[in-house]
């Protein structure tokens, strides 16, 4: 989620909140009551918010954990690609020899 998400969700939560409290009371509900209720929608918005943050992170579903992940993908593929290009360019005695030295060391 961008910056400028964040600010319109805040922008939206805080909106709904004064809406509730000036419209409530046109209703038949007391101010005391509307402003009870808006703060209760507050909290359980901000609850909400709050725990599906900290469900995220401890799934490791946030943006940028998934971001590098795609980002590692890409770049492992793209290594991959140029190793498999350069190893098939190698003659086949430097493949064979290529191939020996890596059973050794490994």
């Amino acid at each position: 989620m961008t910056k400028g998400k964040v600010v319109q969700i805040g922008f939206l939560i805080s909106l709904l909140g004064i809406l509730s409290y000036k419209l409530l009371p046109q209703f038949g509900i007391d101010n005391f009551t509307a402003g009870t209720i808006s703060n209760f929608f507050l909290i359980v918005i901000v609850i909400t918010w709050v725990s599906s943050y900290i469900f995220r992170v401890l799934n490791g579903k946030m943006t940028f954990m998934e971001q590098r992940k795609r980002y590692r993908k890409e770049y492992e593929k793209i290594v991959n690609d140029k190793l498999e290009i350069k190893f098939n360019s190698l003659s086949k005695e430097d493949q064979e020899k290529l191939m020996e030295d890596l059973e050794k060391n490994t």
